[in-house]
């Protein structure tokens, strides 16, 4: 279980479907924000993704996508895990 402050946001895929995800961590890589969320805080194992920033300058809320190429995926991942010491991600196949 994480010991954070909890931030939530809503994530409405492509489809409309909307889910509540919990914030764990931000950073900022060559200008462009990355989001690890997760859906459940509360499991010592639970599924989490990347999320990046794809929104332009003027758009009133922000815009995610979720990270999916596999180097990007590894670099963030890398610098998720050191900003989270008690944290492993594992990416699935």
């Amino acid at each position: 279980m994480l010991e954070k402050k909890d931030t939530t946001i809503t994530f409405t895929t492509e489809d409309g479907d909307t889910a509540l995800l919990h914030v764990l961590e931000q950073t900022k890589i060559n200008g462009t924000t990355y989001l690890l969320v997760a859906d459940d805080i509360e499991e010592e194992e639970s599924e989490a993704l990347i999320l990046k920033e794809v929104s332009d300058e003027n758009a009133k809320e922000a815009v995610y996508d979720i990270v999916e190429e596999e180097k990007e995926l590894t670099a963030v991942s890398a610098i998720f895990e050191e900003l989270l010491d008690d944290v492993e991600l594992v990416t699935q196949d």
